[in-house]
């Protein structure tokens, strides 16, 4: 067989039994390994180390929808063969990918053609080449995180899973292991990563996996009075007894009773915003579909809540802290320079940010719990025409007003709303729904 046939390296073509095996039987035989069995799998994520990066995740589109659209036993069948004609790394070759595409237009596999096609048979045959890299380096992260890396090959082990990473293949199991490495060896492997632009699209993920390790070090920051640090909120917020990991909600069953909703008022009037906001003011929970890219305010609000779980918390200590802490996790648009003009803004947009999450509870435990008009009118209909018209506690202010549409401070409000166009059109169409 010529040399370009095969689709492996020679050192995966060579790897010991159960390595070498592409079938089912490989992860019975994996179990039975010796401790030696460690030091293997570091041969094994040698061996399968591609030069440059790949990814399973670029099928043809055409072929994905087909095989979404074709019963469970038909693909079964289809991957069968990969394995029954290919059962050994030695046996990866552009011929045996040929002989399997050959099988998939007998089984009626739509994207392949009788015959199969040059052009399929080397997308195959890349693909094919790179799932195998990929499973035999998830068999061996696996193996090394039951077992521990080989001792004096810790770093080594390191090394391994950060290429891993930056090449995107078994990115989950690499990351998976250095998280169980833990402090010092992993946290700093995976912080490398996170701000390394080789990772690109699996940064997220990777950052995911190191806040679990860090978290607990914000909590315990969270956990200490603010003795001596100069607060960023007003007073009436800071005496607010509800946590931001709750998202500042009154509870349900608060007395609904003209001192509660003076202190709402209260902390409402001192969260107000005196103009439109240049930004708008996120919700307290995204609403972003599934398969879109989740915002990176996301993971900053999740260390502030961390290291200030309470209003009284908010501190200029405390986010600056939470600034640099952002800036080593690699969250895009946090700035690196505590001290500069565009961290000056970051802070200051996140006060505003605070302050509308907390109003935006206020209005929500109004608009749901207090039916009494009597303790609304006229404030709170003008507080929430307020608050929607700069951009802040959008969606509750409007609620609030809403359902008090029978008042008429409240319907006017409403009326105004709706009817100026110097407004974002969301707001004015909710006004009018």
């Amino acid at each position: 067989m010529s040399r370009d046939d095969h689709l492996l390296p020679a050192a995966m073509r060579e790897l010991p039994p159960p390595w070498n095996d592409l079938t089912h039987r490989r992860a019975l035989a994996l179990a039975e390994l010796p401790a030696s069995g460690a030091e293997q799998a570091l041969e094994v994520l040698r061996a399968a180390l591609p030069p440059h990066r790949h990814s399973v995740h670029d099928w043809d589109e055409a072929l994905r929808e087909a095989y979404d659209d074709r019963d469970d036993h038909t693909l079964d069948e289809a991957d069968a063969w990969l394995t029954r004609l290919m059962p050994a790394t030695a046996d990866v070759t552009r011929e045996g990918v040929a002989r399997v595409l050959a099988e998939w237009s007998r089984l009626g596999i739509p994207t392949v053609s009788a015959p199969p096609t040059p052009e399929q048979i080397r997308t195959t045959a890349a693909e094919w080449a790179t799932t195998v890299r990929q499973d035999l380096a998830s068999d061996a992260f696996a193996l090394l995180l039951e077992r521990g890396a080989p001792a004096g090959h810790e770093d080594d082990t390191v090394r391994l899973a950060q290429a891993y990473v930056r090449v995107g293949l078994a990115v989950e199991p690499a990351v998976r292991l250095l998280l169980a490495l833990g402090r010092p060896r992993g946290e700093a492997a995976l912080l490398e990563l996170v701000t390394d632009d080789e990772v690109r699209d699996f940064r997220p993920y990777v950052r995911s996996r190191l806040l679990v390790l860090r978290r607990p070090g914000y909590e315990a920051r969270g956990r200490q009075p603010a003795r001596g640090e100069e607060p960023l909120l007003p007073s009436a917020v800071r005496e607010l007894p509800y946590s931001w990991g709750a998202g500042f909600q009154w509870p349900a069953g608060l007395p609904r009773d003209a001192e509660n909703t003076a202190r709402a008022r209260a902390v409402l009037l001192a969260c107000a915003p005196t103009g439109p906001v240049p930004e708008p003011v996120p919700g307290p929970a995204w609403t972003g579909d599934a398969d879109e890219e989740r915002p990176a305010w996301l993971d900053v609000r999740q260390v502030m809540a961390d290291l200030m779980p309470y209003a009284r918390l908010v501190t200029r200590e405390r986010m600056t802290e939470a600034m640099r802490e952002c800036a080593l996790l690699g969250i895009p648009g946090v700035p690196r320079d505590p001290g500069g003009e565009e961290a000056a803004r970051f802070l200051t947009r996140w006060v505003t940010w605070i302050g509308g999450l907390v109003a935006d509870a206020v209005f929500a435990w109004l608009g749901t719990y207090v039916d009494d008009n009597a303790l609304l009118t006229p404030w709170a209909f003008e507080l929430a025409e307020r608050y929607a018209r700069c951009g802040v506690a959008v969606d509750p202010a409007m609620a609030l007003l809403h359902r008090h549409g029978a008042v008429a401070y409240a319907r006017e409000a409403l009326d105004r709303t709706a009817a100026d166009e110097t407004l974002p059109g969301r707001v004015r169409r909710q006004a009018a729904r």
